[in-house]
């Protein structure tokens, strides 16, 4: 856990984006993602096909919940059922070792915290998937990390490092212009990037019919602080939509679990992209390991070296903040959520229902 000493402090309703200069500084460089442990919060912890008669085990901050169902129902326990009668249990399950649990978005959703308080309106807003699920295998995978999972948001949150770390999938840096917009609240933070006239990505040209030398791009990274999972939205003109839903499941303070889900309905079936872009999950997350795995244990050890940052920073420094200002609330016993993380974020992340 977090030792709120570590950190500077804001009263309770200060946004603690908007507290001094210094103070601010003061917190980003005093970041170790590793001692960051959030509860009260819902985790995606398997696809719904995964979850079976037959239980399967998943993790949060090492904490075992196993998964089955009882006919159509899915269930969470501390336990494996073919233990029988639970003689103990955690602080995070009831008196049987059960979690509560969700099924929405064609993912089985367990609860980390205290079971008094889980409730549906904390299930995060995903506009751009089927509330009832539903969605072909084709369009779901499943890759990790070994790393922490708020450094892999952090390098996620940070879209421009697409252009140089996932040039051969999303295309260079060239474009004419550039713009970035950061949001935040309590529970959620987005980047908003557009792009005029930005190379078009390979995959579009070599899979999505796309002829044209340049697009017009707008992307989006949503993160939802405490189940660590977000949005990534893109829209390219010309070319279709990507809607890719990104949780990060902290499986240990090492060890990331991304089942993610990229959406490609809206692209016409004759066209390649539909199946072939959901797979590319699988070669951009290799890119990312390569970058993230390495920094991951060394903020377990003592650096003299500054931490530097660019004006590009913007999102990945506030990300930070949020992240300490929820894990010193947390530590002082406040687990409110204070803002409603289930309202319909479809206008601020630009997506349009059909």
């Amino acid at each position: 856990m977090l030792d709120i000493q570590d950190t500077p402090q804001s009263p309770d309703n200060e946004d603690p984006i908007s507290s001094d200069p210094r103070e601010f500084a003061a917190k980003v460089n005093s970041w170790v993602p590793h001692d960051i442990v959030l509860k009260d919060a819902w985790f995606p912890l398997a696809h719904s096909f995964a979850v079976t008669k037959k239980p399967i085990r998943r993790a949060v901050y090492s904490h075992p919940f196993f998964l089955w169902r009882e006919g159509s129902k899915a269930i969470a326990s501390e336990f494996h059922p073919a233990e029988g009668a639970v003689a103990s249990k955690s602080d995070y399950s009831d008196a049987t070792g059960h979690y509560p649990v969700i099924e929405k978005y064609g993912f089985v959703w367990g609860w980390f915290g205290n079971p008094a308080n889980a409730a549906p309106e904390h299930i995060p807003s995903l506009p751009y998937l089927p509330e009832e699920g539903g969605l072909p295998e084709h369009m779901l995978g499943t890759v990790r990390f070994d790393c922490c999972a708020p450094l892999s948001l952090e390098n996620l949150i940070d879209l421009t490092h697409a252009d140089f770390l996932h040039a051969d999938v999303v295309g260079d840096e060239k474009m004419d212009k550039e713009t970035v917009e950061v949001f935040h609240d309590s529970e959620t933070i987005t980047m908003v990037r557009t792009c005029v006239n930005k190379s078009v990505a390979p995959i579009m040209k070599m899979f999505g019919g796309v002829r044209d030398d340049v697009q017009q791009v707008r992307q989006v990274i949503r993160i939802y602080l405490r189940s660590h999972a977000a949005i990534a939205y893109g829209r390219f003109s010309p070319g279709d939509n990507v809607q890719l839903f990104h949780p990060c499941v902290p499986e240990t303070r090492d060890r990331t679990r991304l089942d993610y889900v990229m959406n490609t309905s809206n692209v016409k079936k004759r066209n390649p992209f539909r199946y072939i872009m959901p797979k590319a999950s699988y070669k951009v997350s290799r890119q990312d390991s390569y970058m993230t795995s390495p920094q991951s244990p060394r903020y377990m050890r003592p650096e003299t070296r500054k931490d530097l940052h660019s004006p590009l920073d913007e999102a990945g420094q506030k990300y930070r903040v949020l992240m300490l200002a929820l894990a010193e609330r947390q530590a002082r016993g406040d687990f409110e959520y204070r803002d409603n993380v289930s309202a319909d974020c479809s206008k601020i992340i630009g997506y349009e229902k059909a």
